[in-house]
């Protein structure tokens, strides 16, 4: 592919050659070639009914789950990779009841049964017994890796809770506002749905494009080639299957994590240095895991490793990027302005999830609320102002940073390209042009895959401007998704104005102090950052959030509103969010063949079960829970995660960005990251455009400040150790030991993601939820507690009486 955007994609010369060079059969992109098949079995069965019964019981049992535990603490996820994993035998199983050997021989077109031919001319399906014909029709079809992916992007929809589930808790619980049921389903529906919308939308950009790589996705196809296909070749002497080879990893991840999970957590936090000098501050401070920055990347326990994702997922020069961040941002300037006492953080910890009132304490919110849960002005000024550690102050400068930058750079690297499709799009429109349809060739493997033929009309001729465009170039799985009929443009339509209607409904008729007008703001963020948001996650597997932004924007716009600064925000930041996670599956159906209509119909039952099931768990748990969001709540339920949010909305939605930005605020000098976030990425793209190997090129100011948001509560141990282990991978087996990177770098991923999932769930439900570690201790549990780092001391003490600030 011979695009200016191609040196950016990748540092690596040998990962992207030019499309002329590029084997006319794969990807492009070594990652996708080393993770998804260049080949099309069109035989396989989707639309069957144990696609979609073992759909929809993960899809209940999963949301149901989630749901139920993340209002409790300690919480557990269940990960939709331990479905990925649970299905399998299940599949299996399922054609070992159900299909016998002289079963007629069942044809399949586009994923659905279309005809059964039986060994006797005779014999009539209409003639035999029900029993029978409801055991074929539940048997349809063999169990294989496009079922499977159509399975796991069910589970994948539905596993994460609805945030708007925190905001009905919230409105009932710490608002005491009523919360109709018909409220809850359009609220949850409605913010759930609209992401489809904007990802259906978006596929020409986002999906399609070879360009559009979606690292997270890779994972997941490299486990389905592991678990459903048997080729084997040697890379770089090793022979051993990627099936064998997965089990093995999974198996020892699965025992390992009981050591630091469990047995001995200090292998876990390996604050090493501060054993040596607990009480020590700046020690602490420096190399501390739990409220320090982490400046040694040492840990033996793959959850802190993936704590950001799975750094084997990230391409290296991303991963450059976002620890070159880290080291300027949070190990340079942080203890610089720490030390200095800068906007007086030397009063609070250098690093914490917390804010503090000015003795140094955690801000006590409750204190300048009403007993009607408004803002009480004389209150706050006998109480306190809010301040930030310089973590979280250095934190929201690089979320504003990120946020024009995230625009500046789609408009300099992509701008064109987006221009490019945009018309192509009403052209063909248009005009359909008279493309023959795609014919698979059957290859040594018994798979298919384009013929020479049918592949030249598609591809991107040398006076298009499209050739000179990322977002324009198709590879290998787009010309083999061409055979299938299109999901239209306009079912997507259709979804994005019902749940606008259902949404203004929503906001208009229930007291939630959000105007209509206010969510067509909250929709047009989404819309305008959705693309860009996108395109960083497909290239890089990290996202943007734009979760800050649109909380101040909500403070500004609406203040003194705190229940409609968390609808404002579900309904951008959370459509946004779901809209991307959408996106990904999008390009997981596209990868694993999925045909776009079935896929449609899995992404969407999969949304509204998952809905409807988390609406009846909530509503169980507000009946039968005593003290449910208390901190008497039985059994730890005391809602952690919506109290967290609760705080939020008071902060920005009751106190308001004025305070901590406006003019005389002492955070206003934050508000000159936005213009130098928008300025970077112009300057690299100044400097870069006309040479393909300037280093300007490498630089992606998006992810270089946007990563940085996971700090807190991620901490520098969690970027560098993930770093170091990409670097290994992505650069030097990559480089040295390619055939064995592209056999196993994706199965090694996915079985230590796997292994730990299902060891964190058997740790907590069989050990700790019962109870039986209780009081379990020893030195290498206790150790890494012992000092500042753990109790999260302050540079400077304040004495009794005493108090900071302005």
């Amino acid at each position: 592919m011979t695009t200016d955007e191609e040196d950016i994609l990748d540092t690596e010369d040998e990962d992207t050659k030019p499309f002329d060079e590029d084997p006319p059969d794969n990807s492009p992109y070594a990652q996708v070639r080393a993770s998804v098949p260049a080949t099309d079995d069109i035989t396989l069965s989707i639309n069957t009914p144990r696609m979609w019964i073992l759909s929809l019981l993960f899809s209940l049992t999963g949301s149901a789950a989630n749901l139920f535990f993340s209002l409790r603490y300690p919480s557990v996820a269940i990960t939709p990779i331990i479905a990925l994993v649970l299905v399998h035998p299940l599949g299996k199983s399922w054609d070992v009841l159900l299909k016998r050997s002289d079963d007629p021989i069942e044809v399949f077109e586009n994923g659905t049964l279309s005809r059964r031919d039986f060994l006797l001319n005779d014999t009539n399906i209409a003639h035999l017994s029900w029993p029978v014909r409801l055991r074929l029709w539940l048997g349809q079809g063999r169990w294989n890796e496009k079922e499977h992916a159509c399975v796991y992007i069910s589970s994948n929809v539905s596993f994460g809770f609805a945030f708007a589930t925190d905001v009905i808790v919230e409105q009932h619980k710490f608002y005491h506002q009523e919360v109709p049921i018909l409220y809850q389903l359009l609220l949850i529906i409605s913010t759930q749905v609209l992401g489809y919308a904007f990802a259906g939308l978006t596929r020409r950009f986002l999906v399609r494009p070879s360009a559009m790589i979606w690292p997270g996705t890779l994972m997941s196809t490299a486990m389905f080639s592991t678990m459903h296909r048997s080729s084997n070749k040697k890379a770089n002497g090793w022979s051993i299957s990627r099936y064998r080879f997965f089990i093995l990893v999974w198996a020892a991840a699965f025992v390992w994590y009981f050591v630091p999970g469990l047995l001995m957590p200090a292998l876990s936090y390996f604050n090493v240095v501060t054993w040596f000098a607990p009480q020590n501050v700046v020690v602490s401070n420096l190399f501390g895991v739990a409220s320090g920055l982490g400046m040694l990347p040492l840990t033996f326990d793959w959850a802190q490793i993936a704590y950001i994702g799975s750094p084997l997922l990230t391409p290296w020069w991303a991963a450059a990027n976002i620890v070159t961040g880290l080291v300027v941002v949070i190990w340079v300037i942080a203890p610089i302005l720490y030390y200095k006492n800068v906007l007086f953080s030397s009063y609070m910890p250098i690093l914490s999830t917390a804010v503090f009132d000015n003795t140094g304490r955690p801000y006590n919110v409750s204190r300048i609320l009403t007993p009607e849960f408004l803002f009480d002005q004389k209150a706050y000024e006998e109480y306190s102002p809010v301040y930030l550690p310089i973590t979280y102050v250095l934190s929201y400068g690089v979320q504003f940073a990120a946020l024009t930058s995230l625009v500046t750079h789609t408009v300099c690297w992509y701008g064109k390209d987006i221009l490019h499709q945009t018309r192509k799009a009403f052209e063909e429109r248009k005009e359909v042009p008279n493309v023959e349809p795609y014919q698979p060739l059957t290859t040594r493997d018994e798979s298919n895959s384009p013929s020479q033929q049918s592949r030249e009309p598609s591809r991107v001729s040398s006076h298009d401007p499209g050739r000179e465009l990322p977002l324009g170039t198709e590879d290998v799985h787009c010309r083999l998704m061409r055979r299938y009929e299109d999901a239209p443009l306009a079912w997507y339509l259709i979804v994005l104005v019902l749940m606008l209607v259902i949404a203004t409904y929503t906001v208009e008729h229930y007291p939630v102090h959000l105007p209509w007008y206010g969510l067509l703001l909250a929709l047009l963020i989404t819309s305008i950052f959705f693309i860009p948001v996108g395109i960083i996650m497909a290239v890089t597997n990290q996202h943007s959030s734009l979760y800050l932004i649109c909380q101040l924007l909500c403070g500004i716009a609406f203040p003194g509103r705190p229940v409609a600064n968390m609808i404002f925000v579900t309904y951008s930041y959370i459509s946004s969010a779901q809209g991307i996670k959408f996106s990904s599956d999008l390009k997981l159906g596209h990868y694993m063949k999925i045909p776009p209509r079935i896929l449609f119909a899995v992404q969407m039952v999969a949304t509204l079960v998952s809905s409807l099931t988390q609406i009846g768990v909530l509503n169980w748990m507000f009946a039968y829970i005593p003290g449910l969001c208390t901190p008497q709540a039985l059994n730890g339920f005391n809602c952690p995660i919506a109290r967290v949010h609760f705080n939020g909305s008071v902060l920005w939605g009751v106190v308001g960005p004025q305070r901590f930005f406006g003019p005389g605020g002492l955070y206003r000098p934050l508000v000159w990251a936005f213009l130098i976030g928008a300025a970077a990425p112009f300057a690299a793209w100044l400097l870069g455009r006309h040479s393909k190997k300037s280093f300007w090129r490498k630089v992606n100011f998006p992810i270089l400040f946007g990563s940085l948001s996971w700090i807190p509560p991620a901490t520098g141990l969690n970027f560098s150790i993930w770093a170091l282990v990409c670097f290994l991978f992505n650069y030097v087996i990559r480089r040295r030991r390619t055939a064995w990177w592209e056999k196993y770098a994706m199965t090694l991923s996915a079985a230590l993601d796997s292994g730990l999932a299902f060891a964190v769930v058997i740790v907590f439900f069989c050990l700790v939820y019962p109870g039986w570690v209780d009081g379990f201790k020893w030195w290498g549990t206790e150790i890494y507690k012992q000092g500042c780092d753990w109790t999260a001391c302050p540079y400077k003490r304040l004495e009794p009486g005493q108090k900071f600030g302005t």
